[in-house]
């Protein structure tokens, strides 16, 4: 078990975090791509995990000289994912540690998602009671890698940022821990990285 004695609050990412969803989005975001005329690049929009659905179409609008509306093609998104009606799994190595340190750590979890979505996986695996925070994208004016959705967890849970430590899996995740004060541990294929 990784020692996370030093600090007062765990803040983990959601979706390729703490529950093996990206897949699923993965394959969402492939349909809708191909829908608007993106080209996919699944390794380019895995490294996108963690940046709200929005923001997401604004970066691919940038980068492909697009102009489509951004909350149309979130919404197409969204509706393509929850058609798949894929119940995404628990991520073992990162319930171990919620689990061990959830009886005296604050956790919070902060993520891209929506919050509806992400009420809905944590409430279907157990955890939205078990955690101090959750901050999703709906919740913030500025999504990773801005560290607004740690910051706001931290605030929530009543610990001082460096305090806290957080786990990621995206490189966007990880700029927005650490522009928020706070350690970061990867998690890399459902395996913690030390």
């Amino acid at each position: 078990m990784v020692d996370l004695s030093s600090y007062k609050g765990i803040v983990f990412d959601m979706d390729g975090t703490l529950v093996d969803s990206m897949p699923a989005h993965m394959e969402a975001w492939r349909v809708t791509c191909e829908n608007y005329g993106y080209p996919f690049d699944l390794d380019y929009m895995y490294s996108l995990g963690g940046v709200p659905t929005q923001q997401t179409v604004v970066v691919l609008n940038d980068k492909f000289s697009m102009d489509h509306d951004p909350s149309e093609v979130a919404r197409y998104k969204r509706e393509s994912w929850e058609a798949m009606k894929l119940e995404p799994v628990i991520i073992e190595s990162t319930m171990a540690v919620f689990n061990h340190y959830r009886p005296h750590m604050a956790i919070g979890i902060g993520t891209g998602a929506e919050r509806p979505h992400a009420e809905h996986l944590l409430t279907a695996h157990g955890l939205l009671e078990r955690i101090d925070s959750l901050v999703t994208a709906t919740d913030v004016t500025h999504g990773k890698p801005h560290p607004e959705t740690f910051l706001t967890v931290a605030q929530q849970m009543g610990v001082e940022p460096s305090e806290c430590v957080v786990f990621e899996d995206t490189e966007i995740g990880r700029q927005a821990a650490e522009d928020a004060g706070m350690d970061c541990i990867m998690v890399n294929n459902g395996e913690i990285q030390v």
